[in-house]
């Protein structure tokens, strides 16, 4: 039988860090009203709050005072903006059968509890992969994503394309107009190859609730890979934290084949410090046509930034940079290459060009350049990351 009397206080920062969390990936629109539930589940390990929308499910527990242990169900959004605003003192939470009492001080709110019985059943975790460091997992996942389609028609592309094998993971995302890739290394437990296609949004937003600063590694957990199949296709992720656990239904799409876009070799390259290329892409693309270009117009030791456009006027700024090649004009979209330097996190950016109408990579900075071999062309340098990026075509 149900518990119709539960009573538990727990501390307000406590509290409106896992409501928040939980409420990010509840629905706002849904033929089920009880998907915009968050569950609340007392016992004597702490409480435990709960979201799951059939795609996404996540749990946090967080320690708590009780008397009663039981379960209950609120409207999450509305619970999460109510202790937001409560004032720093603990905070109880009293179901009392048909209604739950939100206290704080002088502050009370009754709102109306939803019918358990109506709840889904969370899924399982699936069985362990492997573990990983924190900081490493959220510093891959943030260089990926910005790469990530947008458009719900092509869900291929709104995918984060995850592949390992022996201890080595390859992470990449395109939305047809630059390519992200990144590679790293984790402590596999499970063998088999990793195949997975994990949607982009709830891997960023789980990857910015990691602490990354935590000495304890995230587990992910992606199925088992029985009967010769690779690993994660029994179509269910999770990501597993010490006192945080998330699982995502696995997109069932195709992935393009992205190995064979990267570029090997580059007949012109460029090294620029990334702070000043920034600063002068803001300044110039403000006179820029909403989705116009920036031109790079690269010669010996300076790279000439600028933009143009009939209402507002034109604008151009001169930056020094190291550059070997033949003379090169290329534009692009001032979005997307602030975009590709903001993920690379060194002092310094290469890039290396093959034609003006061809992409180009950007990449952190090696601790040795390349050396242009005897047909004139520049190797592509051994890094874990690189963000490929369409040029925009120059009129004529």
């Amino acid at each position: 039988m149900e518990q119709t009397d539960v009573r538990v206080r727990a501390a307000k920062d406590d509290l409106a860090d896992a409501v928040a969390w939980v409420a990010r990936n509840l629905p706002t629109r849904t033929t089920q009203p009880i998907l915009r539930g968050m569950l609340f589940d007392v016992s004597d390990a702490g409480l435990e709050i709960a979201g799951y929308d059939y795609e996404v499910s996540t749990r946090v527990r967080i320690p708590a005072e009780s008397t009663d242990v039981g379960r209950f169900a609120v409207n999450g959004k509305l619970v999460s903006d109510i202790v937001a605003k409560m004032a720093n003192k603990p905070i109880d939470l009293h179901y009392d059968g048909t209604k739950v009492h939100v206290t704080c001080g002088s502050s009370r709110f009754e709102l109306p509890a939803m019918t358990i019985d109506d709840y889904p059943a969370m899924p399982e975790t699936p069985a362990v992969t492997a573990t990983v460091d924190p900081s490493l997992f959220t510093e891959a996942i943030g260089q990926v994503s910005v790469a990530a389609g947008r458009d719900e028609t092509l869900p291929m592309l709104t995918g984060i394309r995850m592949e390992a094998e022996d201890g080595r993971v390859t992470l990449a995302a395109t939305d047809r107009f630059r390519l992200a890739v990144r590679t790293f290394d984790w402590e596999a437990v499970a063998d088999g190859p990793v195949e997975l296609l994990i949607p982009a949004k709830t891997l960023a937003d789980t990857a910015r609730t990691i602490d990354s600063h935590s000495s304890e590694p995230v587990t992910i957990a992606v199925g088992d890979g029985s009967d010769g199949q690779p690993i994660g296709s029994d179509g269910l992720l999770g990501i597993l934290g010490p006192d945080r656990r998330t699982t995502t239904r696995l997109l069932e799409a195709e992935f393009p084949k992205f190995r064979p876009l990267l570029p090997k070799e580059h007949s012109a390259v460029a090294s620029i410090e990334i702070e000043p290329l920034r600063e002068a892409i803001r300044r110039v693309s403000l006179v820029a046509d909403r989705g116009a270009q920036v031109r790079m117009d690269f010669s010996e030791g300076q790279v000439r930034l600028s933009a143009q456009a009939e209402e507002t006027g034109s604008a151009e700024e001169i930056l020094d940079c190291a550059f070997a090649g033949e003379p090169l004009l290329i534009a692009f979209n001032p979005a997307y290459l602030s975009d590709g330097l903001s993920a690379i996190h060194t002092n310094r950016v290469f890039m290396g060009f093959t034609q003006p109408s061809r992409p180009a990579i950007l990449v952190p900075e090696p601790e040795e350049l390349p050396e242009a071999g005897e047909d004139g062309m520049f190797p592509t340098p051994e890094v874990d990351y690189t963000y490929l990026l369409m040029p925009v075509r120059l009129p004529g």
